[in-house]
């Protein structure tokens, strides 16, 4: 072979391999095309008022319980409109037939769906992966069979069913399916998030296990993704980067929240007082992998500068007062935060940790209020009240957290693909949030609560 022919063979295999490196990429990005949220109907309301009476129903709540619990309702931060369980409302939370949990879920996934598909035009059919996850609930048939037999979806599709993830499942389901775009071209994927709240309802005393009865609201949501190169443009979000941090090897955040028992063989979800330590440890962990990732060069160059100077000054001696030590300003390469709706004190926590404005933890306040902690699902619900706000503009970044038991942190960067203001979920009562204050409203009724007093006869 002259030289000339092995030249002209090194530059064909050359490109080809270019080729082929060009269009694996291509096809390895990951976009959301729509999502869709649950929205119970209106008789599974659930107000402080309502709160309070089943809170009586429970006979083995003595006045210190029954106290605490009210106080933590109170103070939670939660609204008159969240949406609970059939089985509690009804009275039986002390025990959800089969057929009662599965209805829960099947209300939630089949009214994401019906709308997400009449939305987006997609046919189920073209559906190539399936991913549900359900941290509380498992059963034969799995509830993602259940999708697949309602839709009649294809024989050669790929389904997951997760469970046990906790709030943090929705982008854990996302990073399954960024992965399984590597490898499945072309592809459409559905993820499905909710939570099964009436059959864990507890119903004993112990403190640390009543709390989720407090937070825990029914939700879902069903999100739509694909890494098909042509149908990028009708997409509304780019998957930039996700980052997902995981403490089980340290006991004491693998046990801050836990399904268990209590001494009487009743049945919860266990929050304790390992839960902020183990969160703050999760979250400073995968800001460490983040940061350098979605930071422009100058944020990092002036983080590192700054930090280098006051270690310089602590390690000089210097009896002056200390000054605090330098934070990443996160605000350098994201517009917008989408916060886990998971109380108050997480919402508030990672605001204050991020130093972010009352602008910036008003989308997941205002989730919080009017749906409460849906678990995994919340995230889309604050993704969709910036949505309603017409805060989403083309090329702004949104930055994802939740948290999950385990104990986890995912974070999840995502890029608008064009300017957004569907209504969604919120739409009848977008106009009137933020709300002025988020004092419940039985306050007054309840104030006895916060203070040494026994409590009104009326009570």
């Amino acid at each position: 072979m002259d030289l000339l022919t092995l030249s002209l063979v090194v530059v064909c295999v050359v490109i080809f391999l270019l080729g082929l490196v060009m269009n694996r990429r291509r096809n390895q990005g990951c976009y959301v095309l729509s999502y869709e949220c649950y929205k119970p109907s209106n008789d599974r309301k659930v107000s402080t008022q309502f709160c309070g009476d089943i809170i009586k129903r429970n006979p083995v709540l003595g006045m210190n319980e029954y106290r605490f619990v009210l106080k933590a309702i109170v103070g939670s931060g939660i609204g008159e409109e969240t949406y609970g369980p059939r089985s509690v409302l009804g009275g039986s939370e002390d025990y959800t037939p089969l057929a009662e949990a599965r209805s829960e879920l099947a209300d939630a996934f089949f009214y994401t769906l019906d709308r997400l598909f009449a939305k987006t035009g997609v046919s189920p059919s073209e559906i190539d992966i399936l991913v549900v996850n359900i941290s509380m609930f498992c059963s034969a048939p799995s509830p993602s069979a259940w999708v697949v037999t309602r839709y009649k979806m294809r024989e050669d599709i790929k389904v997951f069913n997760l469970s046990g993830m906790g709030c943090s499942a929705t982008l854990i389901s996302m990073n399954l399916v960024e992965n399984l775009f590597k490898i499945h071209k072309n592809s459409l994927a559905l993820v499905l998030s909710t939570e099964s709240i009436g059959p864990n309802w507890y119903v004993g005393n112990e403190k640390s296990m009543m709390l989720p009865n407090v937070l825990f609201r029914c939700g879902g949501a069903a999100v739509l993704l694909t890494n098909n190169p042509s149908l990028k443009h009708n997409a509304k979000f780019k998957v930039k980067l996700l980052v997902r941090t995981h403490l089980g090897s340290n006991p004491e955040a693998f046990q801050c929240v836990e399904q268990k028992e209590d001494q009487m063989g009743r049945r919860g979800i266990q929050l304790n007082k390992t839960l902020p330590k183990a969160a703050t440890l999760a979250f400073i962990d995968n800001l460490k992998i983040l940061a350098p990732k979605i930071l422009p060069l100058r944020e990092l160059l002036r983080y590192s500068l700054a930090t280098f100077i006051h270690s310089k000054v602590r390690g000089s001696g210097s009896t002056s007062k200390p000054k605090p030590k330098p934070n990443v300003n996160f605000k350098t390469g994201v517009d917008h935060f989408c916060l886990h709706a998971g109380g108050t004190a997480v919402i508030n926590g990672v605001g204050k940790s991020l130093g972010l404005s009352n602008y910036d933890v008003e989308p997941a306040l205002m989730t919080l209020h009017r749906f409460g902690n849906t678990s995994s699902s919340s995230v889309w619900y604050v993704l969709g009240y910036m949505e309603a706000k017409k805060r989403l503009k083309k090329g702004d970044k949104v930055l994802m957290f939740s948290f999950g038991s385990g104990f986890k942190c995912n974070s999840c960067f995502l890029e608008v693909v064009r300017d957004l203001g569907d209504g969604n979920v919120w739409k009848d009562c977008i106009e009137t949030y933020p709300r002025d204050t988020l004092i419940n409203p039985f306050a007054e009724k309840y104030k006895w609560v916060f203070e040494d007093k026994a409590p009104p006869a009326n009570i």
